[in-house]
């Protein structure tokens, strides 16, 4: 069952708590690969779930256009010195609702529409709010596009350079949601700094590795900083920007009032939690063992077979290019759902198949070491995801899934 229990929805509303248990269970049973997913602690369920939710809070602490803010002030105050210390910025704002809204806030402070901003390309592994054709920013501005080798899967970082003299864009993105290995800031930064254009790094996927020491910081290089708060940093559904002094002012005032009103009082309470959490020295272990688990997981996927673009990891994220395995990636991922495998179908660099039927899957470590996976389980892993993504034996390795994930105690859940 779910926990913390939820007597009054059930009496209130069986239907919808009903639900609630069904996706606690299936979370439970499930081998969880979705890069950008996680298991919170029952701690973060409990603020997210709190009266904090009914309090509205517009403005920032000390400077609220509504009254009874006592207690909203603190909590809020402490997300922020407690994202300042895991970090080491300057300044942090813990309002943004979510990763999009987050990197809008950064276009809305430093651009003016029509201005330059480059960006991954999408299909090389970059986010759609880095400037892609079918999000705001890439309709509000002129989008400048950097890719990936086709031979390496890796961003040349003298490529960049030379489209940034080229182009001059005023801002430049670092950072995505399908890179597999580690990210250049320092290099990133000379090249903004060349051009005078601001550098935001969004480690919105990488942020709890960052925090654990399994990455390299873009701290000293990049002046904005763009993270969610899920994912590898173990929060709730939620957004953070952090930045130096000089890029501060800015940056509040374009989330409040530029884009939002009052803050979600109850998502930054979890967010203060999650940031206390990851403040403890069992979290850099913790960091260190998702990175650990994906680099044993892509040997083993190697092993039997499977094209890894850039030919491996340093992080938690793994990108299939399922070409050579004669499936496409949607009936692959389809298949492995059914399996009790959990990830999603992705296109890969210089995919010559359509975003919505891609020729890749992507998967992530942060979930299953959560929940107590080592390196000794990866094998298993690659070896049902083999048997799986051809269809076979799909409903015989769900129940052997299930049985091994019965042994691993998920937060938020108890087995009635």
């Amino acid at each position: 069952m779910h926990v913390p229990n939820i007597p009054s929805l059930t009496d209130a509303d069986p239907q919808v708590a009903d639900l609630v248990h069904a996706e606690a269970q299936r979370q439970f049973e499930k081998i969880r690969l979705i890069a950008s997913e996680n298991y919170v602690s029952t701690a973060v369920l409990e603020a997210t779930g709190s009266v904090l939710t009914n309090k509205y809070s517009e403005g920032y602490a000390g400077r609220r256009y509504y009254e009874g803010q006592q207690v909203i002030d603190q909590v809020e105050q402490l997300a922020v010195a407690r994202a300042k210390e895991l970090f080491g910025v300057e300044h942090a704002n813990v309002q943004p609702y979510s990763g999009s809204p987050a990197n809008l806030a950064a276009y809305l402070a430093f651009l003016e529409p029509g201005e330059k901003v480059m960006g991954m390309a999408l299909p090389m592994g970059g986010h759609l709010t880095h400037g892609w054709s079918v999000s705001a920013t890439g309709k509000w501005f002129e989008s400048v596009r950097y890719t990936v080798g086709k031979d390496t899967g890796r961003v040349d970082m003298d490529e960049v350079r030379d489209l940034a003299l080229a182009e001059r864009p005023k801002m430049i993105f670092c950072g995505g949601t399908a890179i597999p290995r580690t990210i250049d800031f320092p290099a990133f930064a000379a090249i903004a700094e060349e051009i005078g254009a601001v550098l935001v790094a969004d480690i919105a996927h990488i942020a709890g590795l960052v925090a654990g020491g399994a990455h390299p910081s873009p701290v000293g290089h990049a002046p904005v900083i763009t993270t969610t708060t899920h994912k590898t940093l173990r929060g709730p559904r939620g957004a953070m920007i952090m930045t130096d002094s000089a890029h501060a002012k800015a940056i509040d005032k374009a989330v409040f009032p530029g884009l939002q009103g009052g803050p979600h009082n109850h998502t930054t309470a979890a967010i203060a939690v999650a940031l206390g959490e990851a403040l403890r020295p069992s979290f850099s272990e913790y960091a260190h063992a998702v990175v650990a688990n994906a680099r044993a997981l892509a040997e083993a996927l190697v092993e039997r077979g499977f094209d890894l673009v850039s030919g491996g990891t340093d992080n938690h994220l793994i990108l299939i290019d399922l070409t050579s395995k004669d499936i496409a990636g949607k009936p692959a991922a389809q298949a492995l759902d059914r399996a009790g495998i959990e990830l999603n179908y992705n296109t890969v660099p210089y995919d010559t198949r359509k975003p919505f039927d891609p020729s890749g899957i992507r998967l992530g470590t942060a979930a299953v070491t959560t929940r107590g996976l080592g390196v000794e389980q990866m094998p298993l892993l690659a070896e049902w995801i083999d048997r799986a993504v051809v269809g076979e034996d799909v409903e015989k390795i769900a129940l052997e899934v299930s049985e091994l994930m019965s042994a691993y105690p998920m937060p938020g859940f108890a087995v009635s």
